[in-house]
This record gives structure tokens, C-alpha cells and sequence, in this order.
């Protein structure tokens, strides 16, 4: 059973959501973070095709990262056209950590790993409010399902354009627009800490978890991953939840 559906239809519904959803906000342009991974290159290449690639930023936002990452995101731009911003965010996170710890034990794992995209997350707004843009995201289907983006970090965000393609149909729309093939062959991962990959972390592949996604279909041993995931990563798609008070108080 073939799961994935046609990149060309998905390109081209794509564009068209994309030019519908910015005007109506009547926002000038997009925002996004580009960190040489598939999923940005996707969203960009997608933005640029609806927008122009002049009313597109791409943010460089290096925060102890590999310098590979900033060259694999540069190359991007170029392939696309899209302007770019650098704005290294090492210091800011060095202090922010620094300042939490006075008051807490050292902080570690994911605690302060989380601290990089929340940072990116205020970097891309600030910027795009200066613009008048709207701040675009690059979550996928499969990490939304599985809850593998950090609440009010990566899906902090105006729009999520590809958040209902499975990881194979962005790869596969990647191909179809072009994306180099440099970029499109690097092992996916969040890049919080060197080495980290996503299937890695997630202890499945996205193969598996599309497959899942897509038709129920797994080993018992990664449903019950999935599972557990899922129901584990509810609050991050979901507003927090609000207290409403009785008509008769």
C-alpha cells in the first residue's frame, strides 16, 4: 500500500494555502529559522515559490552549533534566493543559563538542550515583527504526532505549512523543488547537541513512524512507543489549560 502522496499535488496545494493564509493576514512576508536540515529547506523553498524569494528571511541562528549546519543553511539560501540573517545566540544562552543557575542546581539534558529553540523562537519573532512578517514554522506530521519539538520553541510559530506531511512526502517534496541533494541525504536531527539525530532520539525510524501514522501499522514493540509518545506529548498540541469559571459563582 503506498502511503505517500504525489509531491506535485502537495507543492502545488501548498502554494496556494500559503498565498491565501498571507493574505489574509496581510502580512508582508515570512520569517523562518534555517538550520541546514531538511524540514526548513522544505518550508523555505515552499515560501519562496508562494511569496518571492525577496519577502522570505531565512535566520541563521548558530547557539554552540556545528559550523556545518550554518554552511548546509547557507547553501540553501542560495539554491533558493531567499535573504538571510545571522544572529548568534551562544552569549544569550551562556547568560540565560548562567542566571537560572544561581538559583538552581546546574542545569542539564534537556532542560537547558530546550533553552536553544525557545531563544530562536523569540529571535524570529522580534524580527518579524520589526517586518511586519509572519513567523513560519517546518514541524512535520511525524513530530507532531510523536511530540518531538519543544513546546513554545520550534512550534512556537504563526504557521505550520508542512504539518501534515508525513517525513517521506517531505523528502520527497524537497526533491521535487529542487532542494540539494546535499541537504536532502543529511540524517535528520534537532541539532541540540552534537551526534543527536531524531530517529536516534525517538528510538524508531521515520519510516516506521510513518507507516504508523498513515495505516496503524507497526511492530508491537513501536506502537507502544508511538503510543506512549502520543499520549505523553498531548499538552503540546493543545492550548494550557484554562480555567472557566461556573455561571452561578
Amino acid at each position: 500500500m503506498e502511503i505517500y502522496r504525489n509531491p506535485e499535488k502537495i507543492t502545488r496545494f501548498l502554494v496556494s494555502w500559503i498565498k491565501e493564509k498571507f493574505g489574509v493576514a496581510g502580512a508582508k512576508g515570512a520569517v523562518l529559522g534555517i538550520s541546514g536540515g531538511i524540514d526548513s529547506a522544505v518550508l523555505a523553498a515552499l515560501l519562496a515559490k508562494s511569496l518571492g524569494p525577496n519577502r522570505v528571511i531565512g535566520v541563521i541562528m548558530p547557539c554552540y552549533s556545528m559550523q556545518v549546519d550554518e554552511d548546509y543553511a547557507r547553501l540553501l539560501a542560495e539554491a533558493i534566493g531567499i535573504r538571510t540573517m545571522k544572529v548568534d545566540l551562544s552569549s544569550s544562552y551562556d547568560t540565560l543559563k548562567r542566571e537560572i543557575e544561581n538559583s538552581l542546581p546546574e542545569l542539564g539534558g534537556l532542560s537547558a538542550a530546550n533553552i536553544k529553540p525557545r531563544l530562536r523562537m523569540t529571535t524570529l519573532y522580534a524580527i518579524a515583527q520589526q517586518h511586519g512578517y509572519l513567523v513560519c514554522g517546518g514541524s512535520n506530521r511525524d513530530e507532531i504526532t510523536f511530540g518531538y519539538f519543544t513546546k513554545y520553541g520550534d512550534s512556537g510559530v504563526d504557521l505550520m505549512p508542512i504539518a501534515d506531511l508525513l517525513k517521506g512526502e517531505v523528502w520527497a517534496v524537497a526533491k521535487h523543488l529542487g532542494v540539494p541533494r546535499e541537504i536532502i541525504d543529511r540524517p535528520p536531527t534537532a541539532a541540540l547537541w552534537e551526534g543527536q539525530t531524531d530517529e536516534a532520539e525517538m528510538g524508531l525510524t521515520y519510516e516506521e513512524l510513518d507507516r504508523y501514522i498513515a495505516t496503524g501499522g507497526a511492530t508491537e514493540e513501536a506502537k507502544q512507543k508511538i503510543e506512549a509518545a502520543v499520549k505523553r506529548s498531548a499538552h503540546k498540541r493543545a492550548f494550557a489549560a484554562m480555567a472557566k469559571l461556573p455561571e452561578n459563582l
